[in-house]
């Protein structure tokens, strides 16, 4: 395996030795069938005078003793290569590189965290590279590969087996395209991508105003001079909207890790690696939105509702925008994340707020109304997953129950005009649109009020 970017060529065996100190070898069962068959067909042949029957057991007897003779001494050796840094979804790849020593034969056993083991027997020769491939959908810190080996020789001889662990990977989530999102009512900053509500330098037209001590004399409308003063007694100047910027926080609601299978909810079993989880779901959909703020030239910063830790401070550049997926790789559930939060988390001003959470409990609706409060625009993002019906009765009835209370959730949400966007099954697909719908609503002036 590779570590901190240095090859290890030293796995551990079963039995806690590690495979540099493997110098001796066992002699496998085929050989002691050999040698007891051998000598079972001599004592019969003996004991009955039959020549022929004696000539069908010295080969073997004759096999086994020149195997014993060339007794092997050096191991097979085995080491993961992995490639360095954080890993985008969909496939895991490594390399496993074998060194026969005196073995003719590898015998693998590879195995992963929600794959089937297979099997595999292959002749090393001098020395032979094997390409592993891992698929899956999930992201954050990934186990990957575990490799078995154990060599043989001639099939007499036959190693201890010895285990390759692979390094836990982070696999960094992937962004989907979206369109224009929710912005604040207000911007900030002197420069950026969105005209606002105050004079300055931009390519939106405000109003024709006459000109005053301070203003650019290329800002000069010459054709409405002339129009309104034709003896140039006063000059008119076009006057235009500033350009700037908009400042977003993503909140991950890391506290759960669930995924549509119920029975997985209670801590036991094993999550399927070809379905995403709701955390799997929340770093995509943060992700989506943080690339497109960042291609849009908006400042976007990360805060992770399991993680008490500093927050990372809104900030735009193709540089920052990698620090937020890897920020979003590594939120995971914690022993202590179910509790209340006294405080929110701190939201600049000016800025919109998008919370990717479940909505499993009431403490996303204590945040949202503290945030909006505030004057906060806030944008919920529901990244439950579809649940699958389950038969047993006592897990319908708490899903019913859960499934109720979660329904109420979002009414309130809804009654107060908190838009949610759903991020979970075949709605995932019409994100997008709820998103660009979201953001012409906000882009109309409020009636009876001057932008």
């Amino acid at each position: 395996m590779t570590v901190g970017g240095v090859i290890v060529e030293r796995g551990r065996t079963s039995g806690g030795r590690r495979a540099d100190e493997l110098t001796g070898w066992r002699t496998t069962s085929a050989r002691t069938a050999a040698v007891v068959t051998g000598v079972v067909l001599l004592v019969v042949a003996v004991l009955a005078g039959r020549g022929d029957v004696a000539l069908v057991g010295v080969p073997g007897l004759l096999a086994a003793a020149w195997a014993g003779t060339a007794r092997p001494a050096a191991p097979l050796r085995a080491h993961l290569r992995e490639p360095t840094g954080p890993t985008a979804p969909g496939e895991l790849a490594a390399t496993l590189r074998l060194e026969p020593g005196d073995a003719d034969l590898a015998h693998l056993r590879l195995t992963a965290p929600g794959h089937r083991t297979t099997h595999l027997t292959l002749a090393p020769g001098t020395g032979r590279d094997v390409p592993l491939r891992l698929s899956s959908v999930r992201t954050g810190p990934q186990d990957t590969f575990t490799v078995d080996t154990r060599g043989s020789l001639r099939h007499t001889w036959e190693e201890e087996p010895t285990t390759v662990d692979g390094t836990r990977r982070l696999v960094v989530p992937a962004a989907a395209p979206l369109g224009r999102l929710p912005l604040p009512r207000r911007l900030r900053g002197l420069t950026g991508p969105h005209p606002s509500r105050r004079l300055g330098d931009g390519a939106e037209l405000r109003d024709i105003h006459p000109f005053t001590p301070g203003d650019r004399l290329r800002r000069i409308d010459w054709r409405t001079t002339a129009r309104r003063s034709p003896e140039l007694d006063t000059l008119y100047v076009r006057r235009t909207y500033a350009q700037a910027e908009a400042g977003a926080v993503l909140v991950v609601d890391s506290r759960d890790d669930v995924g549509p299978d119920l029975r997985t909810w209670r801590g036991y079993g094993t999550l399927r690696v070809d379905e995403p989880t709701s955390l799997d779901l929340a770093r995509h959909a943060a992700a989506s939105v943080a690339t497109a703020l960042v291609d849009g030239g908006d400042r976007v910063g990360l805060e992770d509702l399991a993680h008490r830790r500093r927050p990372l401070p809104p900030a735009a550049g193709r540089r920052h925008l990698r620090r937020v997926l890897h920020g979003l790789a590594l939120s995971h559930p914690t022993r202590h994340a179910a509790g209340h939060r006294v405080r929110p988390p701190q939201v600049p001003a000016d800025a919109v707020v998008y919370l990717f959470s479940t909505l499993l409990d009431e403490e996303p609706l204590h945040l949202v109304r503290t945030w909006r409060a505030h004057g906060h625009p806030v944008v919920v993002v529901d990244t439950l997953p579809d649940v699958r019906p389950v038969t047993e009765s006592h897990l319908r009835l708490a899903w019913r129950i859960t499934r109720l209370e979660r329904e109420d959730r979002l009414t309130a949400l809804a009654t107060e005009g908190v838009p949610v966007v759903r991020w979970a099954g075949t709605a995932r697909q019409q994100a997008a649109v709820r998103f660009e719908a979201l953001a012409r609503a906000a882009e109309r002036p409020t009636p009876g009020r001057h932008p």
